[in-house]
């Protein structure tokens, strides 16, 4: 059964006369949650190296980096190179990529101008790697992917994380660690402890694994926001959490981010209240996303009128419920709403307003939009 989220403060003030549906990021925000987990992880003694795949833009990736981030993780080939583009020089994909066709060309060309990091996580896909690289200057240095619990990609044992290990040497890629994602800390509001532990446990063991096949283990790696500086811990020496940065309705509900640091906001405007006991928004799947996790009602929250319900989702119409007695808001106003997963919400959309204190600053691009492969 769905439950409600935490109540989200208001005090996001909406710039006036946007064009909606749009993306609102408040700058105050966002830079003090980069300067939050940038402490975090420094006072724990571990790299941040966040995910950019939650905003996708070159501005945001250099707040983050100002803020204490060592590099970025991407989860393709794409957004790797539009980060390179933008001057961002020390990049992890964290996927394993099929070397093959076009994304072999892809990934020599953008190895022989940029510090490069790729997954991997079968002998297969290390050949191809190292095929695709094959002459290069620098050899390609790729981490060995572990399922601690997610059962998404990743090894499952250390015996075959040494396996991989050896296999990608011996094909002339340099072993330099391994990394985890803990996807199933987003199972339920009280999985983020567990899997930040399983992180730990899980790609601790497989370092030892690695050391013991004489390997220099140097990035021992855990990402997640809802497992975020709990997975600092043990042998691990870096983290990669991507939403922690704009926050969305899940994280506040699995309690990853306190409920006012939430920095982006969907602005969308009533545009009918021709049904009894319901207003529609100009803000539908195609800005929203249908994105809803099972211990959420709705597919999205918004705080200036905690009771409502968006209940309903149409290409570009948002069916909101109003229980009776619930202030309803007015035809022709512009509302916040905070989205359920705020990924996918901003891979729709060209670009984003920047705002301080209701402030309309700037307008800055979703430089790696569209960049899925």
């Amino acid at each position: 059964m769905r439950s409600a989220a935490p109540p989200i403060p208001e005090g996001f003030a909406i710039p006036p006369g946007l064009d909606t549906p749009c993306l609102v990021v408040d700058l105050d925000r966002a830079e003090a949650n980069a300067r939050r987990l940038g402490q975090g992880a420094a006072e724990r003694g571990v790299v941040l190296r966040p995910h950019i795949k939650t905003h996708k833009s070159v501005a945001l990736a250099r707040l983050q980096l100002e803020a204490g981030a060592a590099g970025i993780a991407v989860g393709t080939l794409g957004e790797a190179e539009v980060m390179a583009a933008g001057g961002i020089d020390d990049i992890f994909i964290g996927y394993p990529i099929w070397a093959e066709g076009p994304k072999a060309e892809r990934l020599r060309a953008l190895h022989t101008r940029t510090p490069l990091v790729v997954g991997v996580d079968s002998v297969a896909g290390a050949r191809l790697l190292a095929a695709a690289v094959a002459g290069a200057v620098t050899p390609l240095r790729v981490l060995v992917e572990i399922d601690s619990g997610a059962r998404r990609t990743g090894v499952t044992t250390p015996e075959a994380a040494a396996a991989v290990a050896r296999q990608a040497r011996d094909a002339g890629l340099e072993v330099i660690g391994v990394f985890t994602h803990g996807g199933h800390g987003y199972a339920a509001p009280e999985a983020r402890v567990g899997a930040a532990a399983d992180e730990v446990a899980s790609l601790g063991a497989a370092a030892d694994a690695l050391r013991s096949e004489g390997f220099a283990v140097e990035r021992i790696s855990a990402g997640s926001t809802p497992t975020g500086v709990l997975a600092a811990a043990g042998q691990v020496n870096e983290i990669r959490p991507g939403t922690y940065l704009l926050g969305d309705r899940q994280q506040v509900v699995l309690e990853a981010i306190p409920p006012d640091s939430i920095a982006l906001i969907v602005a969308a405007t009533v545009v009918s209240t021709s049904v009894p006991g319901q207003v529609v928004l100009d803000a539908g799947a195609k800005t929203l996303t249908k994105d809803r996790a099972a211990f959420l009602e709705g597919f999205g929250s918004m705080p200036a009128y905690p009771d409502v319900v968006i209940e309903r989702l149409f290409d570009y119409h948002a069916a909101v419920a109003i229980p009776s007695g619930a202030e309803a808001p007015r035809l022709g106003e512009v509302v916040a709403i905070v989205p359920n997963h705020v990924c996918p919400a901003v891979e729709q959309f060209d670009d984003f307003v920047v705002s301080r204190g209701g402030e309309f600053l700037d307008r800055w691009r979703v430089d790696a939009r569209g960049r899925s492969r």
